[in-house]
C-alpha cells in the first residue's frame, strides 16, 4: 500500500470550508489524489452537514474520507485568527459559501491574499460569484431545471425528470478541482496563487455539451427523447425474454451488423431506415420492427450474441446487480476503509488509476474536532491554550 508521500498531491495543504456536497466532492478528487486536507467544522455539530445528514451515515463517509476535521467557530474573531493562521501555510482553501458570507467574515481571497500570496482560493456557488443571482441560495434540483437537464430527461410528453443523481453538484466539484490543479501548475511558474471559481449553472451547462450546440449552432430545442439517443439512431432499451438491453448501432456499418445478427437484413435496405436520416425520421419505427424479435432470447443470451458481432450491447442493472458484475468486481471500485469509530466500511474508491494502481483509500472521515490538539500545537498553540479555546466555544 501507498504511504502518503508517495502519493501525487501529498505535497499540498488544503483547508477545507465546504458543506453540502460540490464543496465536498471538490476537495475529495485532491485528498483522494494524497492532498492533505482539513476539514473546518462548527464546533458542536457533530451530526455532520452533507445532504443526508448522519456523521455515521453513507453519505458523510463517502464525502468526507481521507481528510482531518478541526473545529472552528469562525463568528469570532479567534475562530478567524486561527483560521489565517493555517491559511499562511497552506496551498488551497476551498470554500462553498454564498458570495457575501465569506467576505463579512473577513476569510475571502481580497482578506486571504496578503497573508498568503502563494494561496489558490476555489469557490463554487450556485449561480456565479457575480451577477443578479449571486446571492440565491443553490441546490442541485433547482439548477438541474434551470440549466434545461429536466426538458430533455424522461419519456416524451412525461413533464420535466430530475437526473437520479445531483450531477450538478458533482460536475461543479469535478471542475473546481480541475481549475485548482491548473492554478497549481501556473504558480509553479509565477509563484503566485489565484482565485478560482466555479458554481452548480456554469457547470450544469457546460454538461448540456452537444445539446447545448445544438442550440447554438443550429437553433434546435432538444426535445425529450426517452431511452432513444438523441442524435445516434437505432441507440435505445429493446425488450428481451427477461427484461431489457441497451444497444447502440448509431452509423450504417454497425446497424448493418445489428440487423444481421438479428436475422433481420431487410431492415439494412428497407427504405424506411436506410439512411441515417430516414432512421432519425422513424426512430421509433425502427424499435417495433426490432421487438418481436429480441423479445424471443434472454438478456444474456443477447447480450452475448450481439457483443460478439461487433455490436455495443448491455444490461440494464439495479446498483446492487452493477456490484455484482464481474467487470465491476475486476476494477475494485468498492473498497474497504476502517474508521476508529464505525469499524471496516466499504465505500467507492477513485475511479482514476495510475498505471496498474489506483491509489488506495487511507481513512474512513474523521471524527469531529478529532484533530483538534495536533492541528492547533503545529501553529505554536500550548494545551493550556488549547484548553481555554476549546472551553470559550472557539474550537
Amino acid at each position: 500500500m501507498a504511504h502518503n508521500g508517495s502519493l501525487p498531491l501529498a505535497r499540498f495543504k488544503v483547508l477545507d470550508l465546504t458543506r453540502a456536497r460540490a464543496g465536498p466532492t471538490c476537495v475529495r478528487q485532491l485528498v483522494d489524489w494524497g492532498a492533505q486536507a482539513i476539514k473546518i467544522e462548527m464546533p458542536g455539530r457533530r451530526d455532520g452537514d452533507a445532504m443526508g445528514g448522519k456523521r455515521d451515515g453513507f453519505d458523510f463517509q463517502n464525502l468526507h474520507r481521507n481528510k482531518r476535521s478541526v473545529t472552528l467557530n469562525l463568528r469570532k474573531p479567534e475562530g478567524v485568527a486561527i483560521f489565517k493562521r493555517l491559511a499562511q501555510d497552506a496551498d488551497i482553501v476551498v470554500e462553498n459559501y454564498r458570495p457575501g458570507v465569506k467576505k463579512r467574515l473577513g476569510i475571502d481571497y481580497e482578506s486571504l491574499r496578503p497573508i498568503n500570496p502563494r494561496l489558490i482560493y476555489g469557490s463554487i456557488s450556485g449561480f456565479g460569484q457575480s451577477g443578479p443571482y449571486r446571492d440565491r441560495p443553490g441546490m442541485d434540483q433547482i439548477v438541474q431545471g434551470m440549466g434545461g437537464l429536466m426538458s430533455i430527461t424522461g419519456i416524451p410528453g412525461q413533464g420535466p425528470v430530475r437526473v437520479g443523481i445531483p450531477i450538478t453538484d458533482l460536475c461543479a466539484g469535478i471542475f473546481l478541482a480541475q481549475g485548482i490543479l491548473v492554478a497549481l501548475l501556473e504558480r509553479e511558474v509565477t509563484g503566485e496563487g489565484k482565485w478560482v471559481h466555479t458554481s452548480l449553472l456554469e457547470s450544469m451547462l457546460s454538461m448540456l455539451d452537444f445539446q447545448a450546440s445544438r442550440w447554438l449552432m443550429s437553433g434546435e430545442v432538444a426535445p425529450q427523447a426517452g431511452n432513444n439517443h438523441p442524435t445516434g439512431i437505432p441507440t435505445g432499451v429493446l425488450e428481451t425474454k427477461n427484461g431489457h438491453i441497451n444497444i447502440a448501432a448509431p452509423g450504417n456499418e454497425i446497424y448493418e451488423r445489428l440487423c444481421r445478427a438479428i436475422e433481420r437484413p431487410d431492415l439494412i435496405t428497407d427504405p424506411r431506415f436506410s439512411t441515417p436520416r430516414a432512421r432519425s425520421d422513424n426512430r421509433d419505427k425502427i424499435m417495433e420492427e426490432f421487438m418481436p424479435v429480441t423479445r424471443q432470447k434472454s438478456s444474456a443470451e443477447w447480450i452475448k450474441l450481439l457483443n460478439e458481432a461487433g455490436v455495443p450491447c448491455g444490461p440494464i442493472y439495479k446498483i446492487n446487480e452493477s456490484f455484482a458484475d464481474p467487470q465491476v468486481q475486476h476494477l475494485e471500485m468498492a473498497q474497504t476503509v476502517h474508521s476508529p469509530a464505525l469499524g471496516d466500511l466499504t465505500i467507492l474508491g477513485h475511479p482514476v488509476s495510475f498505471g496498474d494502481k489506483r491509489l488506495p483509500l487511507r481513512n474512513a472521515a474523521p471524527e469531529l474536532g478529532q484533530d483538534n490538539e495536533e492541528t492547533l500545537t503545529s501553529i505554536g498553540y500550548s494545551r493550556e491554550q488549547i484548553a481555554d479555546l476549546s472551553q470559550r466555544g472557539v474550537i
